[in-house]
């Protein structure tokens, strides 16, 4: 009875001491000083997870030990350890900007868009010009004369096909492959540190993980703590493939 008494005992004694060592930790994630809002931060540990406000500002519940992930589409993912010296400090994260590469760049400016005609219009053009007082016939209006009889209208259609001619449709954007995806979410070091893969297993187990339909649904739906819990996933089966 004495040693049930005092396992109960040492059982709470150890879930205080846990709950008394979570505080809510404040911080600001910025870049070039520069406050970064709509930022991602989750507590991978604690599996909690907010944003950063209009001041890059944010609150989370932490306790020693916990792995805190920083995550915005256009910048690197950042990852911090909660440690017993910054736990009690306003937590301060620089993000680095990622490089955009421009595939292609169209620039339309129809206002200074030079109109060509060919000898052959000109030509034509000029010999109007010469006609004598036949007018311009149009169908249900009566007979007009036109100074120099110049056919305008011949001449508009043909600039409105000029511009016609320059619509294009819309096309959908290439979707990313499901191993790009992942190399621009996780830093480059989280396949040796965090799933302790060998450096010549990377792309294959990437591999691996793209042959699984699941990944098809995290391309339409991508979330780094939804892609970082597949690859966890992966990397057991990954293992028992070996």
């Amino acid at each position: 009875m004495r040693v049930k008494l005092l396992t109960t005992i040492s059982f709470f004694t150890y879930q205080l001491s846990i709950s008394q060592t979570e505080k809510l930790l404040h911080g600001k994630v910025f870049s070039q000083n520069l406050p970064l809002k709509n930022v991602e931060v989750i507590n991978k540990t604690a599996k909690k997870s907010t944003r950063t406000n209009e001041a890059g500002e944010f609150d989370i519940a932490v306790s020693i030990n916990d792995s805190l992930l920083f995550f915005s589409k256009v910048y690197f993912f950042s990852r911090i350890k909660i440690t017993s010296e910054n736990i009690h400090t306003d937590l301060l994260v620089n993000m680095i900007a990622k490089p955009e590469e421009l595939k292609e760049v169209v620039v339309l400016n129809k206002e200074t868009k030079a109109v060509w005609l060919t000898k052959e219009d000109i030509r034509e053009i000029k010999l109007n010009a010469h006609k004598s007082k036949e007018g311009l016939q149009i169908a249900g209006y009566k007979e007009a004369n036109i100074p120099n009889g110049i056919d305008f209208i011949r001449l508009g259609k043909q600039i409105h096909n000029l511009f016609k001619n320059e619509e294009t449709a819309k096309t959908e954007s290439p979707k990313i492959p499901f191993t790009q995806l992942v190399k621009n979410t996780v830093n480059p070091d989280f396949f040796e540190k965090d799933l302790k893969l060998k450096p010549g297993e990377k792309e294959l187990f990437l591999q691996f993980c793209d042959a699984d339909p699941r990944s098809k649904t995290l391309q339409d739906n991508p979330n780094i703590l939804a892609i970082m819990d597949f690859l966890y996933v992966k990397k057991e089966e990954f293992k028992k493939l070996k």
